[in-house]
This record gives C-alpha cells, structure tokens and sequence, in this order.
C-alpha cells in the first residue's frame, strides 16, 4: 500500500528493540544464577521462550487462517496478531521487572549514553587480551553462528524455492522447530552436566555441520521435515549452552555483565550478517541453493575446530584455575 514506508519503519525499530533487549536479558544469567547452575537455567530460559511463542503463534495462526470464527477478515486477523505479539510482550514483561533485581551493583549512569555504550564495547575487546580461553570460544561462537543464524533465517526460502512447499507447509516447518528446541534445550544441558559444555557443544556444531550436508542432498518433503526436527533438536541446545558457557568464561569479579553481553550480542549480529551475505552471494554465483547450503557447512567446521581447542571450565575451581578469576 501507500504508507509501506511506516511497515519498514516498524519492522526496523522492532528489530533493534528485539536486539537491545537480549543483551540485558543474557548479561542477567550471571547476576541471578550461581555457576553451577548456568547450563539448567539457561535451557529453562530457551524453552519456557519457546513453548510459549508456540502458544500464540497456534493462536495467531488460527485466526489468520480461520478470521471467520473471529468474526474478522483475514487482513483485520494479520493486523490483530501483531498487536497481540506487543501485548503478550508487554505483559509478561511486567513478571520480570517486578522480579529481576535492579541495580545490584550501585553503578551510577554515565553522561553520554550513546558514546558510553561504544566505549564499553571496546573496553571489552581490549580486555579478551588477557582473557586468551573467552577469546577463542567468542571466535568459535561467531563462525558457528554464522551457520546457525543463517539456517535459521533462510531455510524457508530455500524449503519455497528448492522443494516448492506450500505456506502451510513452511508454517508446520516453523512450528516442529519450535516444538522440538524446548526438549533440545533440557537435553543438551543434561548431556553438559555429563559431559561438560565443550563435549556437548562439539557434538552440536558436528550435527549442524551434518544438517548442511542433508539439505544438500534433501530432494522430498518429508525429508525436509526431519531435517527441521533435527535443527530444532540442536537449535535450542546450542542457543542456551552458548549463553552458558560464555557466561562461564567471563572473569568472576566483574560487574560489567551488561558490556561483556554487548560484545556477544554484536558477535551475535555480525555473523547473521556475514552469513546471510555468503548464503546469497554463493547462490548468486552458482545459481544454486544447495550450494549455498554445503557452503555453510565451512562455517561450522571452523567453529568445531576452535571449540577442540578452547578451554571451558566445568565448575567454579575450573574457572579459576583457567585465570577468569
């Protein structure tokens, strides 16, 4: 329509909304949590956020394809769920600041915002110089990733443009995903009590990496749909142990939580970027999807091959004895 422009608009403001919001939702997991626990809660965080954005998206869903029973048209059905997507953010948001502790370390604002943010930023890069085990797995984090965003963002492009699904299809897709990242979430953090984050981690990346070989090869529907059961499988695993475990490696006498997640989170973000960016330019040189799919596979094995060379603690004297102290 004519006013387009005011959708983009939103569509941005939301986006950086959503992006701000995680650096402050991540950086609360070592302010509100003992090390011990990092794994299980972070999982808890991952699949109770999961279960319920497949609440609302059945809901939403429903009276998209079904505005009848709403007694709505199918436009007026679109434009209702968006509202609903702010309100269920509104509300439950208001559990978690009445909850959440405040200002737990007395810090005063500093003047300038916006210039004090950057400066924080590079505070932290110059500090991964004496932090060589952080480094490294932030390093292993961005390549993965890189693999992990660009699936995620694009695998519904490729499942329309390789396999010819219809919405539906790609919906139900949307959904398995979800549905299977909540058990993914418990079960990766129960293998990291067993076997430790670095062995767990490893064993994700590995599937991943198996992930970009079978869509290469995916040819029929249904193998599509496992190969979306699998990603959901890790996709929660590996979003919530990737939080844990660099929250793990931070040193344990900062207050700078906040500033450390900035970090992750702009890691976070420029490897959607590069990858999403690599996806297209291979598919715009070979004129092939699945190509650009096996390419993401180069992602994970650089990820996978600094993670056997990281050094992740598993408890507390660990971290010590690896200098976070």
């Amino acid at each position: 329509g004519e006013n387009v422009e005011y959708g983009i608009i939103a569509a941005v403001i939301a986006s950086i909304s959503f992006s701000s919001s995680l650096v402050f939702y991540n950086s609360f997991l070592p302010e509100i949590v003992s090390f011990d626990r990092y794994d299980k809660v972070s999982a808890m965080g991952f699949a109770y956020g999961y279960a319920g954005s497949v609440l609302l998206l059945i809901f939403n869903l429903v009276m998209i394809q079904q505005p009848a029973l709403f007694g709505v048209t199918q436009g007026l059905a679109t434009k209702i769920s968006f509202l609903l997507v702010g309100v269920w953010w509104i509300g439950f948001a208001q559990y978690s600041f009445y909850y959440l502790p405040g200002n737990i370390y007395n810090k005063q604002p500093p003047k300038g915002y916006l210039l004090s943010g950057y400066r924080e930023i590079t505070k932290v890069f110059h500090s991964l110089k004496a932090l060589p085990d952080l480094k490294i797995f932030l390093l292993s984090f961005f390549f993965y990733n890189t693999g992990v965003q660009t699936v995620i963002y694009l695998a519904t492009l490729f499942a329309d443009k390789e396999l010819n699904m219809a919405s539906s299809e790609l919906i139900l897709t949307i959904l398995i995903i979800q549905v299977v990242a909540i058990a993914g979430s418990y079960l990766f953090a129960r293998l990291s009590d067993i076997k430790g984050n670095k062995t767990s981690l490893i064993v994700m990346v590995v599937i991943w990496f198996m992930v970009c070989l079978g869509a290469y090869f995916t040819t029929q529907k249904v193998e599509f749909f496992a190969i979306a059961g699998v990603v959901g499988m890790v996709l929660g695993g590996i979003q919530s142990l990737s939080r844990a475990t660099y929250s793990k490696l931070l040193p344990s006498d900062t207050t700078d939580h906040a500033s450390y997640f900035s970090f992750y989170d702009v890691t976070y973000n420029i490897s959607i970027v590069v990858g999403t960016f690599a996806y297209g330019f291979i598919e715009y040189l070979t004129g092939n999807m699945r190509l650009s799919a096996l390419a993401l596979g180069i992602f994970f094995l650089v990820g996978l091959i600094l993670l056997v060379f990281s050094k992740i603690p598993r408890n507390i004297e660990s971290a010590v004895r690896l200098g976070q102290s």
